[in-house]
């Protein structure tokens, strides 16, 4: 995916959930909103972005995404600029929330893992890759 700017990369890397419809407008806008307020607090690793909010700002489902961007984008994270992968997140509730950021959080220490997503062509790929590692954790 080519973006402009983070706030392009994280509104083009959560808006299949709106068109899914797991997620509201209001979700995404409080993730860019919550950026612009406190910070990138969903760059977690170096290189690597889990936009998120809480489920009250218009979480309906759950999904987690995968976008690995053409060019790095520079996220304001001294710590782990440039982000080069994101990792969408929504919950609609607590408990999954706190689920699926753990099971991420395993992924993304694998460094294999980043190998894999920067060799896969397709999603179908990617999907392979996840329930791969996911096995094997």
């Amino acid at each position: 995916m080519v973006a402009r700017d983070w706030e392009d990369a994280v509104r083009t890397a959560v808006a299949p959930f709106v068109e899914a419809g797991i997620a509201t407008q209001g979700y995404v806008d409080d993730i860019v909103r919550g950026a612009k307020e406190l910070g990138p607090y969903f760059v977690l690793a170096p290189h690597v972005a889990i936009p998120h909010a809480r489920p009250d700002q218009g979480a309906l489902g759950n999904g987690i995404g995968v976008v690995r961007l053409a060019e790095p984008v520079e996220f304001g994270s001294e710590a782990n600029d440039p982000v080069s992968y994101l990792f969408p997140l929504v919950a609609a509730d607590d408990g999954g929330h706190l689920q699926a950021l753990m099971s991420l959080a395993e992924l993304l220490g694998d460094e294999g893992f980043y190998v894999g997503l920067d060799e896969a062509e397709t999603a179908g790929e990617v999907l392979d890759l996840i329930r791969e590692k996911e096995g094997g954790l």
